[in-house]
């Protein structure tokens, strides 16, 4: 479309007019001789192209005033060369190039079709020829502001178009700290209505916000993490701004922000390394592991906080995974804690974050805890059991109130966390002792899941034994087929105190020192070779247990010499070494008593 064209309506209007006022037709042409507006015989052609189109490089009328700029008055048009070979009757003609920003867009043309026009129109010609240029002049402006208009019209869409590209929130301001642009993620998180949100001061709904520093010096800022009210909620947001300048001075900014629970999540999908792992990668068809992989889907579709118990080595975090995977929650974080690997002195700033200056070698800007990262998602808390009675209760509060307060802050900041623990600590028997709050287990009890030892699923070490040696196959670029009949029938038969984990670590073992296709004796442990006994003959290494057999006979004997009168009953704590509250839960772990005659409890000793 022709830069007339844009404006063919408006050509038209005024070509109308000048034949109204003037009693002469009018012909307007663009530069692809395309006959945008005329009146009287040209009305009908609008739309088609002149004759001159034909000859484009000719010497005729319009051609030339396209080549040349020029204006030109025909008085006869039968005598002009400059009028080609066909007429519709023209007598007399004036014409003017339409020129615009030094380039000709088109002509512009007085026509008389009889004799008295002919007389009338020539009479005035200086007039009328001053008169068209004006008409062309203004023509020429009116498809400039039309080209203008739709380039703004372009470039506002596609600002527009730009700023709801972005996922984050985009708005500006002007210099007043009004809103001027705004997009709709924008809206979204900030809660207002467009209509209402258009031309709002910024301290309306973002009251003491940085921006309104970037307003006055011009000097913008990264990554910043500032908190508001929001529409219902509290507003936890990443903001960056950017001022614009304008003759060197602040003339208002754009602001980029996005929730930090989102922000945290596009960066945990994008930096995640672990991979989804599902029931189906839970090895194992044997009746007890298939009902729990069965239950633990069934609640994975809640939000209720999870305790897995079982020995080391069960998979415990494999199925505090698989259950983050089957959940709603499934696009957000997975953060896992170990508790356990941690030291005491930096597991609450861990857990819980902490603000700038909270203490000596902080981060400037402070930094989130583990529960802010997993906003949205899944917090893996393993070996709960070993974690310290005061952050104990401290995150008895986030369970309570859904809230984390940083050390060192003073503001709490929401959270939506799903909560899965895991131990192989008995916490019941650490409630009675008082090493564990009897309130929070609760809390994280609401649905327990109890992962089997291997010696209790012997059926499915077969399925385990060949996933593993096609495991470390691929990682060790072996070509091992299987396992030889008496390898099979030792681990079989072998206890695997360590459980999967003491599994996975024999096969591994098994294919670097295996050279056959199949994996023999010689290239097991020699620990489960040395245990290929029977069980009831088989040596008792288990720490714990001989531990506490060990203990028990010491107390049994010390309570022994306490009825002969041989030791006083108030000493045996300081005897033994340990506190009296101890004491008194050793004695109903191990099923003893006092001897009769005598009294002991925390309170009496």
């Amino acid at each position: 479309m022709t830069a007339l064209q844009i404006i063919s309506d408006t050509a038209q209007q005024v070509a109308d007019a000048i034949s109204a006022a003037l009693g002469v037709e009018t012909e307007i042409v663009d530069r692809q001789f395309n006959i945008v507006a005329g009146t009287g015989k040209y009305r009908q052609l609008v739309g088609s192209k002149d004759y001159e189109a034909v000859y484009p490089d000719s010497p005729f009328l319009y051609g030339r005033v396209l080549r040349t700029g020029e204006s030109f008055i025909i008085e006869d048009t039968r005598e002009n060369e400059l009028y080609g070979p066909y007429t519709m009757g023209e007598m007399g003609e004036i014409c003017c190039p339409i020129i615009m920003e030094d380039s000709i867009i088109g002509v512009i043309a007085l026509v008389a079709f009889s004799q008295e026009q002919k007389e009338n129109m020539l009479t005035k010609r200086n007039v009328l020829q001053h008169f068209l240029q004006h008409m062309a002049f203004l023509l020429a402006n009116t498809v400039a502001a039309k080209e203008a208009f739709i380039k703004l019209n372009i470039n506002t869409n596609l600002f527009k178009t730009m700023i709801e590209s972005f996922t984050s929130g985009v708005i500006s301001f002007n210099a007043g700290g009004r809103v001027t642009h705004f997009n709709s993620k924008a809206e979204e998180v900030i809660g207002i209505k467009p209509d209402l949100l258009q031309g709002m001061p910024i301290d309306r709904f973002w009251p003491n916000s940085p921006v309104k520093k970037v307003l006055k010096t011009g000097a913008g800022y990264n990554n910043n993490e500032e908190f508001y009210q929001g529409a219902g909620e509290n507003l936890h947001l990443l903001v960056s701004a950017r001022p614009i300048i304008i003759d060197k001075k602040p003339a208002g900014a754009v602001v980029m922000f996005s929730k930090m629970a989102e922000a945290r999540s596009l960066a945990y999908r994008l930096t995640d390394t672990q991979h989804e792992l599902h029931f189906s990668h839970i090895k194992g068809e044997s009746r007890i592991i298939t009902n729990l992989k069965e239950k633990a889907l069934q609640v994975a579709r809640s939000s209720s906080s999870i305790l897995v118990t079982g020995e080391s080595g069960t998979g415990k975090e494999l199925f505090a995974r698989a259950i983050h995977c089957a959940s709603p929650r499934r696009d957000k974080p997975l953060v896992i804690v170990n508790c356990g690997a941690i030291p005491e002195t930096l597991l609450e700033s861990e857990l819980f974050g902490y603000e700038e200056g909270a203490f000596t070698g902080a981060r400037k800007g402070g930094r989130p805890g583990k529960f802010e990262l997993a906003d949205g998602g899944t917090i893996f808390l393993d070996e709960i059991g070993d974690l310290p009675l005061h952050l104990q209760v401290k995150l008895l509060h986030v369970l309570q109130r859904r809230q984390v307060e940083r050390v060192g802050g003073t503001k709490n900041i929401d959270v939506d966390v799903r909560i899965i623990a895991a131990t192989n600590r008995n916490l019941e028997e650490m409630c009675v002792s008082g090493e564990f709050r009897e309130d929070l287990y609760y809390r994280l009890n609401v649905i327990p899941l109890v992962i089997p030892p291997l010696r209790d699923r012997r059926e499915d070490i077969p399925e385990l034994m060949d996933h593993f040696l096609q495991k470390y196959n691929t990682l060790l670029q072996k070509q091992i087929a299987g396992y030889r009949e008496e390898t099979l029938k030792v681990f079989m038969a072998y206890h695997w105190p360590g459980n999967v984990r003491e599994l996975e670590n024999s096969i591994e073992y098994a294919v670097n020192m295996e050279n056959q296709p199949l994996v023999g004796m010689e290239s097991l442990p020699a620990r489960i070779v040395g245990n290929n006994c029977p069980a009831a003959h088989r040596p008792n290494y288990n720490l714990a247990a001989i531990t506490g057999e060990t203990e028990k006979k010491i107390i049994s004997e010390l309570l022994e010499k306490v009825s002969t009168g041989m030791v006083d009953p108030q000493s045996l704590p300081d005897l033994l070494g340990i506190s009296r509250a101890t004491f008194y839960r050793k004695l109903k772990t191990y099923g003893l008593a006092m001897p009769k005659g005598y009294r002991y409890s925390p309170e009496t000793a």
